[in-house]
C-alpha cells in the first residue's frame, strides 16, 4: 500500500464550549465507524479530551484504499444545532468543530532536516491537565524555519510519539506548501483545491429536524442518526460527483 492512500485528519472543538467538544467527539466516532466500514486502519497520533467525554483536539491517521479521494471533502467547519444534555431549559444551541484533511506526504515530497527541528520531551497529560505518565514520553517538535509546533503524547513509548509527531509535522508542512502555491493561483484552479480550506463552513447537522445540509452543493439528507453512526457513503459519493 502506498502512502498516497494515507491521510492525517485533525478535529478541533470550535465555538460552543463543552458542547463543541462533545460534537468533536461525535465526529471522531462517525469517521471511526466509517473507517471500519471501508476496512481502513485508524491510528490516533495525538488527542486532548475533556472531563465530560468530549474532545478538544484529536489528530489521527487513516490508511487504506482511496482514503484521500473519499475524505478530502470533509475539511472545513462543521456546525451542529441541537439541545445539549446539560441544557435544562430545552434551548437549541449552535456549536462548531473544524476538520482538516491532510494527505500524508510521500517520503520524497517533504524532507525534514534534523538541524531544522527542536525536540522536547515532557510528561503526557489527561483531562484537566493531570500527568498520566511518570516517564517523559510526550514529544513536542518545533520546526525552526516555519515556527510550526506539533505534539504527540498518545503512546507510552517516546520513540513512537516522536514518529507520530514527525508524521503530523510533514503533513502540515505539505499543507503550508499547498496553501502558498494556491495563493499564487486565481479563480477556478484555486477553488478546485479544497483540502486546505479550514475556515469554510461546509455542513450543518440539525438534530431537532433530523437533517444534515451540505452548504457547498446545497443538498440535504435525513436519517441523521444513521449518518452519525458512520453511514457516510451516500454523502461522500454525492460530493465526489458534484465538486
Amino acid at each position: 500500500m502506498s502512502e498516497q492512500n494515507s491521510v492525517i485528519m485533525e478535529i478541533r472543538a470550535g465555538a460552543g464550549g463543552n458542547e463543541a467538544a462533545l460534537f468533536a467527539a461525535d465526529l471522531f466516532k462517525m469517521y471511526s465507524k466509517y473507517a471500519i466500514s471501508q476496512n481502513w486502519k485508524l491510528k490516533t497520533l495525538d488527542s486532548h479530551s475533556t472531563e465530560l467525554g468530549g474532545i478538544k483536539q484529536i489528530i489521527f491517521e487513516l490508511k487504506g484504499e482511496n482514503t484521500f479521494s473519499k475524505m478530502k471533502y470533509e475539511g472545513g467547519v462543521h456546525r451542529v444545532q441541537r439541545i445539549p444534555e446539560t441544557e435544562k431549559s430545552g434551548r437549541i444551541h449552535t456549536s462548531t468543530a473544524t476538520v482538516a484533511v491532510l494527505p500524508k506526504p510521500k517520503t520524497a515530497e517533504i524532507k525534514i532536516k534534523p538541524d531544522d527541528i527542536k525536540i522536547d520531551f515532557f510528561h503526557s497529560s489527561g483531562p484537566g491537565g493531570q500527568n498520566v505518565n511518570k516517564r517523559m514520553t510526550a514529544v513536542r517538535i518545533t520546526h525552526l524555519p516555519t515556527g510550526l509546533v506539533v505534539v504527540s503524547q498518545n503512546e507510552r513509548n517516546q520513540l513512537q510519539n516522536k514518529e507520530n509527531a514527525l508524521s503530523i509535522l510533514a503533513a502540515r508542512l505539505l499543507e503550508k506548501k499547498q496553501i502558498e502555491k494556491t495563493a499564487k493561483m486565481g479563480g477556478e484552479r484555486k477553488a478546485q483545491i479544497g483540502w486546505a480550506q479550514r475556515a469554510e463552513k461546509i455542513r450543518t447537522y440539525n438534530f431537532p429536524q433530523n437533517r444534515i445540509t451540505d452548504h457547498r452543493i446545497k443538498k440535504k439528507w435525513h436519517n441523521l442518526e444513521d449518518i452519525m453512526d458512520g453511514k457516510l457513503d451516500k454523502i461522500i459519493k454525492t460530493l465526489q460527483k458534484s465538486i
